[in-house]
Formats: structure tokens, sequence, C-alpha cells
């Protein structure tokens, strides 16, 4: 049987996003031009864990929830765990259990994407199957917008799969191509050390915000074109340690994000972020759909102490970028993995 006797636990990142966030739905990029957004992992992950359970003909799901004992594989309820052993042909004899190591649901930081990619790693390596980076990624999306039809854009899967920066196109014919941002070490530190990641308290459903901004995407076609050229100009701003033209980047995105749908923004959130700008912050935006969840804040290191001072009722929790994306981090036997 596949699995037998066999223990795989994957480490998958979550996502900082930089620029272009929403030109990667499809309500966009399939009628109006192509999508582009700048996106890195964050060293920060979902570990996901897959075992032979002891009960061969049932399945046990640890999450925020326990599922145990289910011996019909349509009675799980976490949809993505459901609909990825349904598509690797697992049904019975299996145990999932996952952690996360920071507040993910729904702070903005593509959890549920993680965890897709993540857990399908992990299943296809527990089978003994190989798989890349763009298949993990594919799969992942197939599950969560086709399957499962939630509303959201396509950039989570391939920085969870891939890691590191990323520059991701997206076609019109539904095809994409990520692109590995290159920076020497010395600006990567750098970069870094401008990060300012903090959480809000507030969390909120993505899927509804999606759900807003593309229906209302006819409307606003302007922001789109122009948040899809930010991007671009993101991506170079990187590459060549131009370090406060990130930073405006960052601000100009999310002055334009905010118009896209209710939701997104709010006037607490507005004032966190002013605040934040008259402290030091040369940028930045919420993570995700908006709404809540995490901010990052984009100044140079010196003033992040002032800046975490000046807005109190955030936490602050560093983070970096993470060069790899999802990875085996152990398992018994052995099995084919990236």
């Amino acid at each position: 049987m596949a699995g037998e006797n066999r223990v795989v636990i994957t480490r998958t990142p979550f996502r900082i996003s930089f620029a272009g966030g929403g030109t990667d739905i499809p309500e966009y990029y399939k009628n109006y031009g192509t999508g582009a957004v700048v996106s890195g992992a964050m060293n920060r992950h979902v570990f996901l864990g897959v075992h032979k359970y002891f009960f061969e003909n049932s399945i046990r799901l640890h999450y925020a929830k326990v599922e145990t004992d289910v011996t019909n594989i349509n009675e799980l309820h976490h949809p993505s765990a459901r609909e990825s052993l349904r598509m690797l042909g697992i049904s019975k004899g299996i145990e999932i259990s996952t952690i996360a190591d920071m507040p993910s649901h729904g702070t903005g930081i593509g959890s549920s994407s993680s965890f897709a990619v993540g857990l399908l790693h992990a299943l296809h390596v527990w089978k003994g199957e190989k798989v890349t980076q763009s298949q993990l990624a594919e799969e992942a999306i197939h599950i969560e917008r086709e399957v499962l039809k939630e509303a959201g854009g396509r950039q989570d899967q391939y920085v969870a799969a891939y890691g590191g920066l990323l520059l991701m196109e997206f076609f019109k014919d539904d095809t994409a191509k990520a692109r590995r941002i290159e920076i020497n070490q010395k600006d990567f530190r750098e970069l870094e050390r401008h990060l300012l990641f903090m959480y809000t308290g507030k969390e909120r459903s993505s899927s509804a915000i999606h759900a807003k901004q593309a229906s209302a995407a006819p409307d606003h076609m302007d922001s789109y074109k122009k948040m899809a050229q930010l991007a671009y100009d993101q991506c170079e701003a990187l590459e060549n340690g131009k370090w406060q033209e990130t930073g405006r980047l960052l601000h100009e995105n999310w002055m334009l994000k905010k118009t896209l749908a209710g939701g997104i923004s709010d006037p607490y959130l507005d004032r966190i972020y002013d605040t934040a700008r008259k402290n030091g912050a040369q940028g930045g935006k919420i993570m995700g759909a908006g709404g809540g969840g995490f901010f990052l804040f984009f100044a140079e290191p010196e003033k992040h102490q002032q800046i975490i001072d000046s807005v109190p009722e955030l936490k602050h929790e560093p983070v970096g970028i993470d060069p790899e994306g999802s990875k085996v981090i152990y398992s018994q036997g052995n099995p084919a993995s990236l």
C-alpha cells in the first residue's frame, strides 16, 4: 500500500505581497490585460504531516478542528484536504496534522494556498511520487479556484511552491510565468532590514472581499493597469536596491488597491497607516485581500522603533524572506521529493 510505514512532513512558506496584487484574478487578466504581481515567501510556515493511520479504513485530520475516523471522503469538512485526497486517489488509512508558526486564518498571508501546496506536496511524497514546483502550484490552483470555486487570485500558490522573491505574470489563455527576482546577498539582507510586519489582530474573510473585487473589476480598469505596471517597476527597484523607490511604489500600490472594492480598508486601518507614515514609513499595505490581518510597512531600519511605538495596538512580528518554497523536512523511508 502507498505510504506503508512512512511519515512525511513538509514545511511551506506564507506570502508577503509587494505590488500588483489583484491583477492575478481571472476577471482582470482574461479580459483586460496581463496580470503582474511581485510577491515573496515569508520565513514563517505551515507544517503538514501525513502518516499511516492506525485504523486503516478511515481518515483522521487535525487542524483548528479534529475530524476523526471519517470512513467516507465525501464527509470530510475541510474542503482543501478533502479535494487533495480525492485528486491523489487516497480515501482511507491516512492521518494528517497541521500547525502554523504564526496567526494565519484570515490574516492575508496566503495561508489557505500554503496549506494546499504543503498538503499536496506531502501526499505526493507519501505515495512515492515525484512532483515539481510548477505542478504543486497548478494543482493547488485547480483545487482552490476550479474545484472549490473559491474567489481569489493565483499568486499565492506559486509563492508557496517556489519560495524566494517572484515576478509572476498571468495571461489571457490562463497560463502563468513565474520569474525569480535576483538580488545579491548584501541587498537581500538590506531589503529584509527595511521590512516591518505588524499584526492588527483583526481577521476577515478574504473570499468575501475577493468576490466584491471581482464583480467590480470592470469599473476599475485604469487602476488595475497601473497596478500591473507597478509590479514591473517594483521588480526593477528591488533588483537594483532602490529602497526609497521600493517604499514609494508600495505606497502608490496601496492607494490604488484601496479603491478597488469596499472592505479593503476602513477608517481604523487608514488611521494606522497614516500614523505609520508620519513616523517614518515610506510605504506599506495590508497583506492579501485587505480588511485586516497583517500590515507590511517599509522603512529605514532606524525608523522601525518609532513606528512600532506610534501604533501600540499592533503587534510587531519580525520576518524575512525564505529563499525556499515548500520542502520535505522529514520523511521515513526513501520517498521521492523536490
